[in-house]
């Protein structure tokens, strides 16, 4: 079974990734395409997790006769499946830390973790949960993480900034990933003293990804009806009510994937799938989904190569002298600016780089050409 609403969540996700990845110039972008500054959520901090989520659905299907559930009780899970999954979340490391050193590659400094790596390894520990523990154990795992961590970043004292401190540098998540990854090898946009993709704060993204997997078992075994769009809707009510109250003490933050972000995440996840379901798979309206499957069918290929690119376009300088704009600098203002302005200049160039990344995933479906690892 494939579900077509799944491969159109995809291509919504990495549509929404391309857009706000790509703006022509990071001084003028509209705040729902910003992430919060900290504290808060925005539309832009919902597309990372709604990855890892559909990572989670996906895996209900792709794994499913190796769970504790569908093998008989004397089965063990065969070895091979193991060194599949590890082969494949290393690829997915690999490509995260090829990304990360482009192009100088100073493996001194070079950041460890990312989008790639934190999903590589969400992935992996998923599956060894999925693997072992059947639902109602997965369902204490995930609520025992997400209150552990809580634990950990309100209570654990960090040396110098005390317990419950939650601001870029005096955080238990941080304090951790300074220790084991080395301050040296941290995003330095945060000026290298935290990562919005730590190590740490990578173990409740691993809910995010069970929580899909547990939704995706779910939709698996019921009936194509309008009642399981409207149960996915009551149990995303759910988590809102949990997570909006939670974040009154814990707040909403993606950089630290507080555990109230993850709660309230999977409830705008599940809302999405529930509207891709209900329209693509119980309705069949199928025509306004395709522009997105299309991107969704290869939607790891237009992540790196996309990465890739705008790193290239700012490499290029146009012209031999010390202020020469960068080529990315020079499309903005030169194609975008001059005609629509500063702010609206900056989204149709976010707009045209999403355009381009279309075509060419138009091209590589009618080929059938599909990237996958």
């Amino acid at each position: 079974m494939r579900l077509q609403a799944l491969d159109v969540f995809r291509g919504i996700a990495i549509a929404s990734m391309i857009l706000v990845n790509n703006p022509g110039s990071w001084d003028f972008v509209y705040p729902w395409l910003n992430h919060a500054e900290w504290n808060g959520c925005t539309p832009t901090d919902l597309v990372f997790p709604f990855f890892l989520f559909i990572v989670g659905v996906a895996m209900a299907f792709s794994l499913l006769k190796y769970t504790k559930e569908y093998r008989s009780p004397e089965t063990n899970v065969p070895k091979s499946i193991y060194w599949r999954i590890a082969k494949r979340c290393g690829i997915l490391f690999l490509l995260g830390l090829i990304l990360n050193g482009f192009p100088t590659y100073n493996l001194a400094e070079i950041r460890i973790m990312g989008v790639l790596q934190r999903i590589s390894v969400a992935y992996f520990l998923a599956a060894i949960a999925i693997f072992n523990l059947s639902k109602k154990g997965l369902w204490i795992l995930s609520a025992a993480i997400l209150l552990g961590y809580y634990i950990a970043l309100q209570y654990i004292p960090v040396p110098g900034d005390g317990a419950g401190n939650l601001t870029p540098d005096g955080n238990f998540a941080a304090y951790i990933d300074r220790i084991i990854l080395g301050q040296q090898h941290l995003w330095k946009g945060g000026g290298g003293v935290y990562d919005p993709e730590g190590l740490f704060s990578t173990f409740p993204a691993v809910v995010t990804v069970l929580a899909g997997y547990l939704t995706g078992n779910w939709i698996r075994k019921q009936p194509i009806r309008t009642y399981t769009s409207i149960s996915l809707i009551v149990f995303a009510i759910s988590c809102f009510v949990v997570g909006y109250l939670w974040a009154e003490i814990f707040p909403l933050n993606k950089s630290l994937w507080t555990s109230s972000f993850v709660t309230v995440t999977v409830g705008w996840s599940l809302l999405l799938l529930a509207f891709c379901y209900e329209t693509l798979e119980v309705r069949g309206w199928t025509k306004w989904g395709f522009p997105f499957k299309v991107m969704g069918l290869n939607a790891l290929f237009i992540f790196v190569a996309s990465g890739f690119l705008a790193r290239i376009l700012n490499l290029i300088k146009m012209g031999n002298y010390r202020e020469a704009p960068s080529a990315k600098m020079w499309l903005y203002e030169t194609l975008f600016q001059s005609i629509f302005g500063p702010m609206n200049g900056s989204l149709a160039f976010a707009i045209a780089t999403l355009l381009f990344w279309w075509v060419i995933s138009y091209f590589m479906y009618r080929q059938g050409w599909f990237v996958k690892v």
